[in-house]
């Protein structure tokens, strides 16, 4: 076989297949702007301080609709398409895959460690700054629930070492993309804005329906409603 026929059959082989459905799309750019927002008014301060707690609340419904999201999203959107044990990110890192692994599609081993990394240090972050007070003018809606010293502590943390390690994970992730599209020539940003990759393995749709478009919505609805009520107890 030539090298052209090669080509052509390779070509062949590839085949578009919506991986990234718009809710999760939606998400991912969402939450990069929350948090990015949140480090910004953070560090300006004075009047910026509402909108950093706006979008701290922001950033609590966006994490709680996609723990919901990772129960019932797309088929690659689940947590049980991308939660690994340690045999298999050890095939991925030595490019060993089983028959049947096929990392290229959703998330791949390093992906998910991100993913789940970043979720629950926003968590964390989330959940101190709604216990935090800075002394000024501002306090978390659930600090009657604590102690001082949990508060202080809390504070401490949300200001420091919280806040430096959010920075750092999406440094890793922005050098992750970078390293992929520069050493591997993969593309990961392109699918999280337009949901589809070019694979050439057999890989199912990820399920991007008008109907769990519809289910998304009232799921973000009601996680916003979620964030609206436990803000209501600063009130």
């Amino acid at each position: 076989m030539t090298a052209v026929n090669r080509a052509e059959t390779s070509s062949a082989n590839v085949r578009r297949v919506r991986v990234w459905d718009l809710p999760t799309r939606l998400f991912h750019w969402t939450l990069l702007v929350c948090v990015l927002g949140s480090v910004v008014t953070a560090k300006v301060g004075g009047n910026a301080t509402v909108w950093h707690f706006r979008l701290g609340l922001a950033t609590l419904a966006l994490i709680a609709f996609r723990l919901v999201w990772g129960l019932v999203g797309g088929r690659w959107s689940r947590f049980t398409s991308f939660i690994y044990g340690p045999g298999a990110v050890l095939r991925y890192l030595r490019g060993q895959p089983r028959p049947g692994e096929h990392f290229e599609v959703g998330h791949n081993p390093l992906g998910s460690l991100s993913v789940f990394g970043l979720l629950g240090i926003l968590a964390v972050q989330v959940a101190t700054g709604l216990v935090a007070d800075d002394e000024i003018a501002s306090t978390g809606p659930l600090i009657t629930f604590v102690s001082g010293a949990v508060s202080s502590a809390a504070t401490a943390w949300h200001r420091t070492g919280g806040q430096w390690l959010i920075l750092a994970l999406v440094g890793l992730h922005v050098a992750a993309i970078v390293f992929y599209r520069l050493h591997k020539r993969v593309d990961l940003v392109g699918p999280m804005l337009h949901g589809d990759k070019l694979l050439a393995v057999e890989a199912p749709d990820t399920g991007d329906t008008a109907l769990r478009r519809v289910l998304a919505l009232l799921i973000g609805a009601a996680c916003a409603a979620l964030a609206i009520w436990v803000n209501s107890f600063g009130a």
